[in-house]
């Protein structure tokens, strides 16, 4: 007599009739579904997934012994081997599976039945990991269950934020010493993990990589977004179509980074080797007024990373951030920055009550982000006057040194870039 076959496991049982149904529609087109019927099948199959997911992660949670068997270092690592996923997303299933079958039973029931899907789960599971156990079970359970409400509306960046201030919400009396405490904890954090390291990588720029407080990068990022992406503060009429920025964001930020640099005021820095913080630079006058020449940065060490052309020279010694040092044929030193030669503040004033921003054709820079420029340039005779002294953002301050372009003045002020041919 043969023995009947043993009964499906019931999840192995609706696995099985998952896989049937989807070979059913398999080569079914969507095309023809209406427009109500469309939107309503991306609902519930947005539910389907959630719910699948959550049984996945229920078994993932029993399956210890699977990757005992194989001697996988645990189940995520199993799982990521035998479904062919990302080792890392794995093992973060493995986490939530854990943290659902042991401390998030409210959580685990809201995943089951589709109120949730698992990128929200994530985001309530660590906010309740960050809460202190001191706070009890009961808090922590009233704490999870209005985050699992509010899942129903909120996207998971909504629910973020809404996590970190839970207790605002569940437990008002407590929340403010406890968001005293998280804070001072998450800047402690900060300050130990703060470094900064810059890598020359000897074609001519450095790698800056760091990790800064929280506060400070959003500091430095408003300060850069102030640099890289100006607005023109005047009416429809004097600016009437803003320039279309086509330079990678990242870029920008970088050129913004180096401007922020070169508006700093040295004579507020901390004092440096006995000085204002500033760097010297060598050039004979000969190099100076050449338009392809190298000068020498003082100080920075040696190699050619530590040079720069003369036109970038000029560029500065228009605003005073380097001091040129300006050599004889003998090497006697003919000029260390000449006051007579930078532009006064009354005269930087001067100059924006005149130019109103930068002057170079169809620029719409504001002349609060524009740097003063020597018409005629410092090195061939040109004097520090209001005359020879015209606003230029700091791209076109650029363009001004760059040999490739040419520069001139049109009838009306502005300053027109030719590219020489």
């Amino acid at each position: 007599m043969t023995a009947p076959p043993l009964p499906k496991h019931p999840i192995l049982a609706c696995v099985s009739r998952l896989r049937n149904g989807l070979d059913e529609v398999v080569d079914v087109q969507a095309t023809y579904l209406s427009t109500e019927e469309k939107a309503a099948a991306l609902r519930e199959l947005a539910v389907v997934e959630s719910r699948v997911a959550g049984l996945r992660l229920k078994v993932m949670a029993a399956a210890a012994d699977v990757a005992e068997i194989d001697a996988a270092r645990d189940v995520g690592a199993w799982y990521a081997h035998h479904t062919r996923n990302e080792a890392d997303s794995s093992r973060a299933d493995a986490r939530l599976a854990r943290s659902l079958d042991r401390d998030r039973l409210t959580l685990a029931d809201a995943l089951a039945g589709g109120r949730c899907n698992v990128a929200q789960a994530r985001v309530i599971d660590r906010a309740l990991d960050a809460l202190p156990d001191r706070l009890g079970r009961e808090l922590l359970e009233r704490a999870e269950a209005t985050l699992v409400g509010y899942a129903a509306e909120l996207t998971p960046g909504q629910l973020r934020r809404v996590g970190r201030r839970i207790l605002d919400l569940v437990a008002p009396e407590v929340a403010e010493e406890e968001e005293g405490r998280r804070l001072a904890d998450e800047e402690r954090h900060a300050r130990e993990k703060t470094q900064m390291s810059l890598r020359p990588l000897g074609d001519g720029t450095t790698r800056i990589s760091g990790r800064l407080p929280e506060s400070a990068a959003r500091r430095l990022c408003t300060y850069l977004e102030s640099f890289a992406s100006p607005r023109h503060l005047g009416s429809e009429a004097d600016n009437p179509q803003p320039p279309i920025d086509r330079v990678p964001y990242p870029r920008r930020l970088g050129e913004a980074f180096c401007s922020l640099l070169e508006h700093l005021d040295p004579e507020k820095l901390p004092d440096h080797g006995g000085d204002a913080t500033t760097v010297l630079i060598t050039l004979s006058l000969d190099q100076l007024r050449a338009e392809l020449a190298a000068a020498d940065l003082l100080g920075a060490g040696d190699g050619d990373s530590d040079r720069l052309s003369a036109g970038e020279v000029r560029r500065l010694a228009c605003n005073a951030r380097l001091v040129p040092v300006v050599l004889g044929s003998r090497s006697e030193v003919l000029d260390l920055g000449r006051s007579s030669r930078l532009f006064t503040r009354s005269q930087h004033k001067a100059l924006r009550l005149r130019d109103r921003g930068c002057r170079a054709e169809d620029c719409t820079i504001p002349a609060a982000w524009t740097e003063a420029h020597h018409d005629k340039p410092w090195a061939a005779g040109g004097s520090t006057n209001l005359e020879d002294g015209v606003l230029l953002c700091s791209h076109h301050h650029h363009l001004a040194h760059d040999p490739r372009f040419t520069a001139c003045r049109l009838p009306n002020g502005d300053v027109r870039f030719v590219r020489r041919t």
